[in-house]
């Protein structure tokens, strides 16, 4: 057997991705593109962290994966998107509505927005449940009982009755999760889902999220600006930059040995080492995120990159990839950070 043809078997081999995001691209208008060329996959049972400035497309990302749209972007994206190898954007809307909620949901970032005022939070899990599993009232609520118990919440059985304002936010947001988890999805997405809840709350969610995760083998997609988080509960991260990917890889490699300059930044305006240490200031990255219609033509974070070249502005780089190390590596940068060595894993 040859060496092509060993590696053609062991290709085969490999089970295909839960979710594949492939050139995923969304113009607000022609001049405006608000995501460019954007790949990515998602393993089951795999946490993947998608981080990034505020404007760099994340949440975008995330509602273009759900098929949850405005019907003006919708109309404007291309690529492809297979859950299970199912193409998501050839779905029709009853297709979709029964897919989301049974296989897959979403846990969104202020929960008060994502309930609904004037149900009672049993009757919202119960709908989930007699929506996807055709289950009578009085079994839906049941359920409902036990996801809020799962879900930590005191005296379930007496909270089914309550309405979303009359709970704490780390509450509502245990609910959404509840929600969520109904139907026992393959895939979750959640959406900056800590960023509203102190600092206690936010590590009680984020272990919570980790135990049903490894209980149930559902796959989650983490999106947030938080690399503290990453750090806490991914096992792969996507970088993004103003709508594109510019790094991903292992949540190890990429935080201890970056190669994009864009996550070399946001790993050193995180408050830790020297701002501790000595008390100076936090680095930052100069600039802000360039709007979808004043896009650089060359590398987009060029303008505010200390490592930018003249040929940085005069092309975009395309997406290079190390296969070595603990698992592949891929960046868009002419001149990365960090490079192994030949023959030294990444």
């Amino acid at each position: 057997m040859t060496s092509s043809t060993r590696a053609s078997a062991s290709a085969e081999a490999l089970p295909a991705p839960l979710l594949a995001v492939t050139s995923l691209a969304l113009d607000a208008d022609p001049s405006s593109p608000l995501i460019e060329d954007l790949s990515f996959t998602l393993d089951r049972g795999e946490t993947l962290a998608i981080v990034g400035e505020s404007g760099c497309g994340k949440s975008l990302t995330s509602l273009a994966v759900m098929q949850l749209l405005p019907t003006n972007l919708a109309r404007s994206a291309r690529g492809k998107i297979r859950l299970d190898g199912e193409d998501l954007t050839r779905m029709k809307p009853r297709q979709l509505q029964r897919l989301r909620g049974d296989r897959m949901a979403m846990i969104f970032q202020e929960p008060l927005t994502a309930l609904n005022p004037v149900m009672s939070v049993g009757a919202q899990i119960a709908e989930v449940l007699r929506d996807h599993r055709g289950l009578s009232r009085a079994v839906a609520l049941s359920r409902a009982e036990t996801l809020l118990g799962m879900v930590g919440i005191p005296d379930p059985g007496a909270r089914l009755g309550d309405h979303p304002h009359q709970l704490s936010g780390g509450m509502r947001q245990r609910v959404t999760i509840a929600m969520a988890m109904a139907c026992e999805p393959d895939l979750i997405i959640a959406d900056e889902p800590t960023t509203a809840l102190d600092v206690t709350v936010q590590a009680q969610i984020l272990r919570l999220l980790a135990d049903l995760q490894a209980r149930s083998g559902m796959a989650m997609i983490m999106i947030t600006h938080d690399l503290g988080v990453v750090r806490q509960v991914a096992d792969r991260m996507v970088v993004m930059y103003a709508g594109t990917m510019v790094e991903e890889g292992r949540v190890a490699d990429v935080l201890t040995r970056p190669h994009h300059p864009y996550t070399a930044g946001l790993i050193a305006a995180r408050p830790s080492g020297a701002f501790k240490q000595d008390g100076r200031k936090l680095n930052d990255i100069p600039g802000m995120v360039p709007a979808p219609s004043a896009r650089p033509a060359g590398c987009l974070f060029q303008p505010r990159c200390a490592q930018a070249r003249p040929d940085c502005a005069a092309a975009r780089p395309e997406v290079a990839e190390d296969a070595g190390g603990t698992a592949p590596r891929r960046w868009r940068c002419f001149h990365p950070l960090n490079r192994p060595e030949p023959g030294e894993e990444s």
